[in-house]
């Protein structure tokens, strides 16, 4: 018998979990960088030293400006809230609405099959185009300051945070925008924070390798290892009052996108109550109804259909928390009441889970 081992199980079981490490490590080995308790001082300061190489900030918009683009705002909520826009054009959660223009696209909870890679562009004209006050409120001095060269923006995102709403650590898709990615804060400050690390029941941030203050009317310029290498999140804690950010970005003309037929309408349209539960997690039934996530199917033949509930939402759900608390338990819910045989007896086919 080798030395250092009583038996042979005893070294089966010692070999299994050092490969079971092994796979783990390997695994993880190229994922973006998190903030890690074991990491040393000086590997911290590279990282952060890397991370300010690809940020630039400048407050380019005045109280006068803000002002006139926040009421701006507020008409993009309304609008929605009446139903004028494209039913892919809103994207509603606890805590956050996101509304796309010029472009928008599916990811998270919203696929099959998650993760960083499976985002897809909507079809063309499945979301309303750039209203002209963004162009010329906000694109037109970005373009005039030489932050965007004119015509580089084709995607502008408008996402409005209650307090305590957050989006969890994630990287903009590299296969669908070009960079810089340029984003303007209105309304309250914030912060973005980066390599944080998400886990859930209850809601938990692990600490962050740089947290950047984002204040009212400051324009934030990511490129480089700060948008390719490392993930960024807005934590629960740093929306204290309700914050807007409108998100500026290109998208590349050949990013991969859904086919019409794999659009599917969206199972709510009513409005998402402000001030809710601080969590971001739940949100309160509306007349007896709980409004549902859809799913998308990507490439369901490629990739088959899971079930799985990861603790790390920056590798389940790449953008937003607010549909990541027991996304499993949401997509059953979902396929069973899309589901003819949902209403039969107990004796019929139980559905399938995804």
């Amino acid at each position: 018998m080798a030395a250092g081992y009583t038996d042979l199980r005893q070294k089966l079981q010692f070999k299994q979990k050092s490969f079971r490490t092994h796979q783990k490590e390997k695994k993880y080995s190229n994922s973006p960088h998190q903030y890690s308790p074991y990491q040393s001082v000086e590997d911290n300061l590279v990282i952060l030293k890397q991370i300010h190489t690809g940020i630039q900030q400048r407050r380019l918009f005045d109280n006068e400006q803000c002002a006139a683009i926040e009421e701006k705002i507020d008409e993009v909520v309304e609008l929605a809230d009446k139903g004028k826009y494209k039913p892919c054009t809103v994207d509603r959660a606890p805590l956050r609405n996101k509304y796309f223009f010029g472009e928008g696209y599916t990811y998270g909870s919203q696929l099959s099959k998650r993760g960083p890679g499976m985002e897809r562009l909507y079809p063309p004209g499945e979301v309303d185009p750039i209203p002209d006050w963004v162009h010329k409120l906000v694109i037109k001095p970005l373009v005039k300051a030489n932050v965007v060269p004119e015509g580089f923006i084709n995607s502008a995102v408008i996402n409005d945070y209650q307090p305590g709403g957050c989006i969890v650590s994630h990287i903009d898709p590299i296969h669908i925008f070009d960079r810089p990615i340029v984003s303007v804060s209105f309304m309250s400050d914030s912060a973005l924070s980066f390599g944080c690390k998400f886990s859930f029941k209850p809601i938990r941030v692990s600490k962050p390798i740089l947290c950047l203050p984002l204040s009212r009317g400051c324009v934030t310029i990511l490129s480089g290892f700060a948008a390719d290498e490392i993930t960024h999140c807005v934590r629960p804690e740093d929306t204290v009052a309700r914050r807007a950010v409108i998100l500026l970005r290109r998208v590349f003309p050949d990013a991969p996108r859904l086919t019409p037929d794999e659009v599917l309408p969206p199972l709510t349209t009513s409005p998402t109550p402000r001030y809710q539960d601080i969590n971001g997690l739940s949100r309160p039934s509306e007349g007896g109804n709980n409004p549902r996530k859809r799913v998308v199917v990507v490439s369901s033949s490629l990739h088959p259909r899971h079930h799985s509930e990861e603790s790390d939402a920056g590798e389940d759900d790449p953008e937003d928390v607010n549909h990541q608390h027991n996304s499993s338990k949401k997509r059953r819910r979902v396929h069973k009441e899309s589901s003819p045989t949902s209403s039969t007896s107990s004796t019929s086919s139980k559905p399938s889970e995804h």
